[in-house]
């Protein structure tokens, strides 16, 4: 059975997921939705996609829709994650999942609700780097002591990761450091049970701060250091140090080394290298054997929860 997808947001993650999905069997992507028409055409055009439209609820109404991927503005997360869910869609969300608790919760309670497979694209769960260590760690050859990580952009302007304009404001809290916060919990196989932040000036513009500092500790005692930064003019990107007890890795996205700069083939620990692919390889195989997915809404809610005790205090 070919699974029908549509994907909403055909800008810079759009186009990753179109990519991951090409190489993919049985399924198919059946209709884009973006809010620019020309621009999304242009998308549509070129990855063999027939339907396209602005408006999402259109998107929804068709029958032969089984699955959707959003890839739209944070703000609209929530509300867009639940209205695949009510239109009787399964759905994969990219991250973050909601920019406040309350949004998190609701859509959580409505996957349980429905039933549906509803994941959401913390995707370093997924990329071979961190799935390597966590392989280490489930088979008890590595346990973290801390984790030193690093999420460092240069946007004084508002751009997306193609360099474009944006038309909408990203967010340090509720979106980079959701990957951080996620996956220190998910690799230490602990909860999260004390969380600090402090975040650097407002800035007058954007009307966020541009630089912010975490720590997190986990229940059986591992830590978590995490600085990030939108004034960053260098290296760009989420660099992670895993400090544990048998060793010492970092992992710059989908490539990993040890302490001492070696590099690490990851080659064979999934049937690609490409993260997001493996994120959606994922949730299509979710939807396939009627399971819970990994990255599920549930499984991240707890993230979210430590995203809104670190806001309050940053209020």
């Amino acid at each position: 059975m070919t699974i029908k997808v549509a994907l909403a947001g055909a800008g810079a993650f759009g186009i990753k997921h179109l990519d991951g999905i090409k190489n993919i069997a049985d399924v198919e992507v059946v209709s884009l939705i973006g809010r620019d028409l020309a621009k999304t055409r242009e998308v549509a055009d070129k990855y063999g996609v027939a339907h396209v439209t602005d408006d999402l609820n259109e998107t929804l109404a068709i029958k032969e829709v089984d699955a959707v991927i959003l890839c739209t503005p944070t703000q609209m997360h929530a509300g867009q994650t639940a209205a695949c869910l009510k239109a009787g869609k399964h759905v994969q969300v990219e991250i973050p999942l909601a920019d406040s608790l309350a949004g998190a919760e609701a859509a959580a309670a409505l996957q349980q609700e429905t039933g549906l497979v509803a994941m959401c694209g913390h995707t370093r769960r997924f990329n071979p780097s961190h799935q390597w260590v966590h392989n280490k760690i489930t088979a008890g050859e590595f346990n973290i002591q801390q984790m030193d990580v690093q999420t460092y952009f240069f946007r004084r302007t508002n751009m997306n990761a193609l360099g474009q304009p944006r038309s909408w404001t990203d967010h340090l809290l509720w979106h980079h450091a959701a990957h951080t916060v996620d996956l220190f919990a998910y690799q230490a196989g602990s909860p999260i049970v004390k969380a600090n932040a402090i975040q650097g000036p407002i800035h007058p513009e954007l009307g966020i701060a541009m630089d912010m500092s975490i720590q997190l500790k986990a229940a059986n005692g591992a830590i978590c250091t995490l600085s990030l930064s939108f004034n960053n003019d260098g290296p760009l990107g989420t660099f992670f140090r895993y400090i544990g007890d048998t060793g010492t890795y970092i992992a710059r996205y989908d490539d990993l080394f040890n302490g001492k700069e070696e590099k690490i083939d990851v080659s064979h620990v999934a049937v690609s290298m490409n993260g997001i692919e493996l994120q959606d390889r994922e949730f299509f195989a979710a939807i396939r054997e009627g399971r819970e997915p990994n990255s599920s809404l549930r499984q991240v809610l707890p993230c979210y929860q430590v995203l809104h005790a670190l806001e309050q205090q940053l209020v």
